[in-house]
């Protein structure tokens, strides 16, 4: 069999994380090759190249510096330095994972040039025409030819939308994030003395960066007050943005956290083992709550991970302080049993992988 190259691209931190197990299980197949590309739409050490060094897979093969712009100058960039790579590396299918802006530009430039896209993650909707993550995922799933979706709920998006009529492969593949913490769970004690020591005692992880909260100075100061309140029962440690750690800055507010730079995976995974709560405004870290048995305030209006919230194991509180502070009285002495299994059964790697060679 002829191997099946692949181009696959990533910018954010989540897509490194989705990447890393499906990387992981492509390099082992003797029937498929990866070029990786990164579009340093995240730049922080901490937030990219630390997710090449800790999970061991081969630095990209192209990596350029598309960061820092408005939306449609860092898309349109993207696309054209991706649209050489398709150019020079003629691959068979391009991947993109998730919601980003890097998510859309790959895909752009692939159809573009009749190269197949497989979209990670594909099918979750929050209904927020606002967020740029809505709009890029949207987008994406209309022009991709592989639909790999996480939730039977996502499979039910497509359907609803109209998507068996279209020319693409729809599964139900599992969540790639579950086969990566399943995977690089057994390596948390990799962590860093100072992560080690500040989880010692008891906390709530909490992070913050959405631009719905950070750019809105209403819902910022709202979250922040909350925060405040609860820090004065409990420890609160916050791996902050540096989106965030700028804004709150700026608007020159005096959080009472515990703050800390962003961390790399293995330090999160040992944060999320050792916390009592999350809260968040991170779709994957939701997710990684339920996978490690944490209940979750969510720190939105709305969440793509609806049967969390069905299931109880996640309350939206959106950013406002009662809500927020009366999730949070709700959860600290709640007793987690939830045992359903939302995300798959931790081979959604494999799955794909034999879902591409197939076609």
């Amino acid at each position: 069999m002829k191997k099946k190259k692949i181009v696959t691209v990533v910018g954010a931190r989540p897509q490194f994380i989705k990447a890393a197990a499906l990387s992981k299980a492509i390099l082992s197949n003797d029937n498929m090759e990866e070029i990786l590309v990164h579009t340093g739409q995240h730049f922080d050490e901490n937030m990219s190249n630390i997710f090449f060094r800790e999970m061991k897979i081969p630095e990209p093969k192209y990596q350029f510096s598309i960061n820092g712009l408005n939306h449609g100058a860092m898309t349109g960039r993207m696309l054209e330095k991706i649209e050489e790579v398709i150019l020079l590396e003629n691959p068979d299918i391009l991947l993109v994972y998730g919601d980003t802006n890097s998510t859309l530009a790959g895909a752009l430039a692939a159809k573009k040039l009749k190269v197949k896209v497989a979209h990670v993650e594909a099918g979750l909707r929050s209904y927020n025409m606002s967020m740029p993550e809505e709009i890029n995922r949207i987008l994406t799933d209309r022009i991709s030819d592989y639909l790999f979706c996480p939730t039977e709920k996502a499979v039910e998006n497509l359907k609803h939308e109209g998507f068996e009529h279209f020319k693409s492969i729809i599964r139900n593949s599992g969540d790639i994030m579950f086969d990566s913490m399943l995977l690089f769970s057994n390596f948390i004690e990799n962590s860093s003395e100072y992560v080690k020591e500040i989880a010692l005692k008891p906390f709530i992880l909490c992070t913050l960066h959405r631009a719905e909260n950070t750019d809105d100075l209403d819902r910022l100061n709202a979250i922040f007050a909350a925060l405040n309140v609860i820090a004065e029962e409990t420890n609160i440690i916050m791996p902050l943005h540096p989106r965030t750690r700028q804004k709150i800055q700026e608007i020159q507010l005096h959080p009472n956290l515990n703050i800390i730079d962003p961390v790399g995976y293995f330090e999160m995974l040992y944060l999320l083992k050792f916390c009592n709560l999350v809260m968040t405004d991170s779709g994957g870290l939701q997710k990684e709550a339920f996978f490690n048995r944490k209940f979750c305030v969510t720190l939105r209006d709305e969440t793509e991970w609806v049967e969390l919230v069905d299931s109880e194991c996640n309350i939206l509180s959106g950013a406002d302080k009662v809500q927020i502070i009366s999730a949070y009285n709700l959860l600290k002495n709640k007793h987690f049993v939830e045992n359903k299994h939302f995300y798959g059964d931790g081979q959604t790697s494999q799955y794909i992988i034999k879902t591409l060679l197939q076609e």
